[in-house]
């Protein structure tokens, strides 16, 4: 993946690379949640801590998997609820040309 961020430590340290991709495998696996429940739980987290990229590339897996806009929005209004306005901004920013 060319524009992927974490690029720089695979080509450091692919061992820790790929420990990174098993994990994020395992933590998005459909078990008994759905990965694109999974997915939108990611979502709300990366919203509650200002990461517009990963808000970015999570509602683009999450849209990949099923999750409608209208799913993403109902999440954001659990993030809106705890975290406040801020977070919104940070989405808006980074949902702006993908809803």
């Amino acid at each position: 993946m060319n524009g992927n961020p974490l690029n720089i430590i695979k080509e450091s340290d692919l061992s820790l690379f790929e420990q990174i991709g098993n994990a994020g495998k395992l933590a998005f696996k459909d078990g008994e949640i759905s990965k694109k429940n999974k997915l939108l739980i990611a979502l709300a987290i990366d919203a509650a801590k200002h990461s517009e990229n990963g808000i970015k590339a999570l509602a683009i897996q999450a849209l990949e998997s099923g999750a409608t806009k209208n799913e993403i929005m109902e999440t954001l209004r659990i993030v809106n609820y705890i975290c406040g306005v801020g977070s919104m901004y940070t989405a808006a920013i980074a949902l702006k040309d993908i809803l």
